[in-house]
């Protein structure tokens, strides 16, 4: 259709970079493509916590599951939902300051969602590659903690970001007919285009592992859904001041 477009629909993760460094100059024009997203009512909830120290890096290398290359890549990006200064700011005009609101934590986790897309398509459209690492939920009292985070402030995930060192086919995705749908979620119990995907996605894992996986889109989510996942993230957010009243 256009560049952007073709951009969108190009995305992979990288996982294997180059040593080649990313500039100070690049990650500020990053972010600030980031702070350009949409922000409901102008919250502003993002905090992206660049760590360069490579102690934190192999650090979090294992705080977050064993992924290489956190510390590897060019740079890591954290991105944190931040009510904290929106706390200090409604306490600057002589507020008092409404804690634990199910509202207020989307509207902060949705922002950085949206912050952190923004950032990656900057990123890639400056020839990087990029890596989202949602394992920093593996541990995200200690990643708190090693970052010095204060309440009202929690690690969504990681960015990793660097030039990339492979080439790695495109993940296809489910069709557009079962994700679109039109005026109402039309056939709700319909799971034709669930099946067309599942032997389009098994195809690709075997191409993509010369035979080594044979597995399908269901089984995966059968495997993630079917069972708890990270459920210390609720007193962890509690903790924080995240309640959810």
């Amino acid at each position: 259709m256009n560049d952007v477009t073709e951009l969108l629909k190009s995305h992979r993760s990288i996982r294997k970079f180059t040593d080649q460094a990313v500039s100070d100059e690049l990650i500020n024009e990053i972010v600030a493509c980031g702070q350009a997203a949409a922000s409901s009512s102008n919250v502003q909830a993002t905090t992206v916590i660049r760590v360069r120290d490579n102690d934190k890096r192999k650090q979090l290398v294992d705080l977050a599951g064993g992924q290489p290359y956190v510390a590897s890549a060019g740079a890591f990006l954290v991105f944190c939902a931040d009510l904290h200064r929106s706390k200090l700011a409604c306490e600057l005009q002589g507020g008092d300051f409404s804690e634990g609101m199910t509202e207020h934590f989307i509207i902060a986790t949705v922002d950085v969602a949206l912050a952190a897309q923004n950032c990656v398509i900057a990123a890639e459209s400056l020839g990087l590659g990029i890596c989202y690492i949602g394992g920093l939920r593996n541990n995200p009292q200690e990643v708190s903690e090693l970052l010095e985070l204060p309440d009202q402030v929690y690690p969504v995930f990681g960015l990793c970001l660097g030039y990339p060192d492979q080439d790695p086919q495109l993940k296809p995705r489910l069709p557009i007919s079962t994700v679109l749908k039109e005026e109402v979620y039309q056939n709700p119990s319909d799971l034709s285009g669930v099946k067309a995907y599942d032997e389009h996605i098994r195809a690709y894992y075997k191409a993509r592992t010369g035979g080594k996986k044979d597995s399908c889109w269901s089984e995966e989510i059968r495997a993630l859904v079917g069972k708890e996942s990270r459920p210390h993230m609720r007193d962890f957010l509690a903790k924080r001041g995240f309640t959810m009243r």
